[in-house]
């Protein structure tokens, strides 16, 4: 009781009077009878900032759904997809020189009109407050007059309130304001299934737009524990990110975006391959860099550089842990330099490119000591990047390797499994793990990795930071799910049944109710409730195949918005949308900035009846908060407490 009062005592300085608390206990009930706010789910984003931008800013679709529903009768297509796309990028509009309309304060006027009517379309299923807190400071009274309800008595003075704003020439900033609000009041919350980083131009822009999102979680992918590793100053995963941005032409994020030093790489890269054109190794052309220009002939020369310094680094790390059992991984030693070929496997295999004179073959994953050199000044410039730190700590501070929702499972790849459809174990220096227990073990290394003392415990500290690169690429890592990363094959071997990667059963069992039942109850969730959502395999939609497994208890939502994957998917992505009535798929196009983008939006599965914030994870909450308040009405009640009143 004495814990209970003094809890009840804090309480009490936010409701010191019995009014105010029975007030908060009426106004959470009834929010609890409000529709749930709508769940947007994204997957696989790689880099490409202005796509995945231009999805949140138009809610995958749904604000022009909106337009369309409230305009269609006497707006034309193409003024409705201008109106759209001055929501999408208001600020972008008013900067474009060529647009001399809008200065003309009737078009103003009448854009403020339309404007509000979508405001409150959209605004219509959330409480006045809630509307309030989402206000543009410097305009917050005027649009919140202007939601109100316009009555008879009320025209002119809504009037008056427009003309004020166009009189003292703040139409533009009011347009701004309301187009921002439109995007805010769109999505309730955001969930990031995984894999920012990578192939894409600005994963750096992504992470920004994030951390102005109000409400937003990420669960790591392979390629985001990769750039957690690197920051953590694991050198295979500096490496790895090296040679994946050298191979896609992702120079601008590496400089531009996070100040990583490549001109020791460059100068060394032409130092060793100057004559070497490094063919194997020629850079993806998907993207342009706008910073940081490049020729694709000296990336090339970085690529082979660093991938060679990766193969080493992985195979000092391979033998580190024999627990890993990824021996048969490490292919330097398998090459034969003399005759060009290598052994996999039991068979030989010519290579494309055998020019290596950085490789000791007496030993060759010893760095050589210039090699060691660049490694060095690089893993400085990883582990000191100040925006890579902000970047990493928001993965932290919102990010796991899962999430559990309003019963709905978010993680990026897979719960591993064997053939048989039980959950794989992995070994580790702290014993055999698997499933649910797998998930929480993996997450535990990664917050090791970042947070722990290296001088209190320098092994586990090594021990922990090395597992990020497991985690990246290991046969039984949750967010990799294949028995192997063949990117020593894919550079060097041109045979391609040598670049088969077999996923982990995992996908194969998926496909069964049963199975996905199974991963369910070992998250402890109900299976006629929950759903699992993950990415990480793209879905090949030209080929047949569908995002919905086990009748709709599974959804896999990478459907390929890297450029990188737009030939074998024959779509870029999707979003899983959530609201109180309805789980939608919205199936991305091919982004053209400007031009109409829109997702074709399906539903997949309708609710039996409309969803109530009392019924979801907040709802628990503000039950919990009505509990409290009811104790602390009671202790007013009986003396227990007393009320604090202001006297006024």
């Amino acid at each position: 009781m004495k814990r209970d009062l003094d809890y009840l005592r804090l309480l009490a300085k936010s409701f010191p009077t019995a009014n105010q608390a029975a007030a908060e206990i009426i106004n959470l009930k009834a929010i609890c009878a409000l529709p749930k706010g709508t769940e947007y789910f994204f997957s696989d984003l790689h880099g490409e900032s202005e796509a995945f931008i231009f999805l949140m800013r138009s809610a995958s679709g749904v604000i022009r759904s909106k337009i369309e529903e409230i305009f269609s009768h006497f707006l034309s297509e193409d003024e409705q997809l201008r109106l759209a796309n001055l929501i999408y990028y208001p600020r972008e509009t008013f900067l474009d020189k060529g647009n001399t309309f809008l200065e003309d304060k009737e078009w103003q006027k009448i854009t403020i009109h339309r404007l509000v009517a979508l405001c409150l379309k959209i605004a219509s299923k959330y409480t006045r407050s809630k509307v309030r807190k989402k206000l543009p400071k410097d305009f917050a009274y005027a649009i919140d007059e202007l939601l109100h309800d316009e009555e008879e008595d009320t025209k002119l003075y809504h009037r008056e309130i427009l003309q004020g704003i166009l009189d003292v020439e703040r139409g533009r900033e009011f347009i701004i304001a309301l187009c921002e609000l439109i995007q805010n009041l769109s999505i309730d919350s955001l969930h990031i299934i995984g894999d920012i980083f990578d192939r894409g131009p600005h994963p750096d822009s992504i992470m920004e737009e994030l951390m102005c999102f109000h409400d937003v979680d990420i669960q790591w992918g392979n390629h985001d524990v990769d750039w957690m590793g690197a920051f953590a100053g694991n050198p295979a995963c500096i490496a790895n990110v090296l040679r994946i941005a050298t191979s896609y032409n992702s120079f601008d994020v590496l400089e531009d975006g996070y100040g990583i030093n490549l001109r020791p790489l460059s100068m060394f890269a032409q130092e060793v391959y100057g004559n070497d054109p490094c063919s194997s190794f020629y850079p993806h052309l998907w993207d342009k860099n706008i910073a940081d220009s490049v020729e694709p002939e000296l990336a090339a020369k970085m690529c082979k550089t660093i991938s060679v310094i990766m193969w080493k680094e992985e195979g000092q790390l391979i033998q580190r842990h024999p627990e890993y059992g990824l021996t048969h991984r490490m292919l330097l030693h398998k090459i034969n330099p003399e005759k060009g070929e290598i052994e996999l496997e039991g068979k030989i295999y010519p290579l494309k490119d055998c020019h290596f004179p950085t490789i000791n073959w007496a030993d060759p994953y010893v760095l050589s000591e210039k090699e060691q050199e660049l490694m060095d000044t690089l893993v400085y410039s990883f582990t000191h990047s100040k925006m890579l730190k902000k970047h990493i700590d928001f993965f932290f501070t919102h990010g796991s390797m899962y999430k559990i929702v309003n019963h709905n499972i978010l993680y990026h790849g897979c719960i591993p499994m064997t053939e048989e459809g039980e959950f794989l174990s992995i070994s580790t220096r702290d014993g055999e793990v698997s499933g649910k227990r797998l998930m929480d073990y993996c997450e535990q290394k990664c917050i090791e990795a970042y947070f722990m003392n290296r001088e209190m415990d320098p092994n586990g500290k090594l021990y922990a930071t090395d597992f990020f690169w497991y985690l990246w690429c290991g046969p039984k890592s949750p967010l990799f799910g294949k028995d192997k990363m063949c990117t020593f094959e894919h550079c060097l071997i041109e045979d391609p049944e040598t670049h088969k990667e077999s996923y982990n059963a995992y996908y194969k069992w998926i496909e069964k109710e049963s199975y996905v039942d199974k991963i369910i109850e070992e998250f402890r969730e109900n299976p006629e409730l929950s759903h699992i959502i993950n990415g990480h395999v793209p879905v090949k939609s030209k080929k047949g195949e569908s995002p919905i497994k086990a009748s709709g208890k599974l959804f896999i939502i990478d459907g390929g918005i890297s450029k990188a994957y737009h030939s074998k998917t024959g779509i870029a992505g999707y979003t899983l949308i959530y609201d109180s009535k309805h789980l939608s798929l919205a199936e991305h196009k091919d982004f053209h900035k400007g031009e109409e983008n829109t997702p074709d939006i399906r539903v997949v599965e309708r609710m039996k009846g409309r969803i109530r914030i009392g019924e979801t994870d907040k709802g628990v909450e503000l039950r919990q908060q009505m509990e409290d308040l009811w104790e602390l009405l009671e202790a007013y009640g009986n003396g227990e407490l007393k009320e604090q009143y202001s006297g006024k």
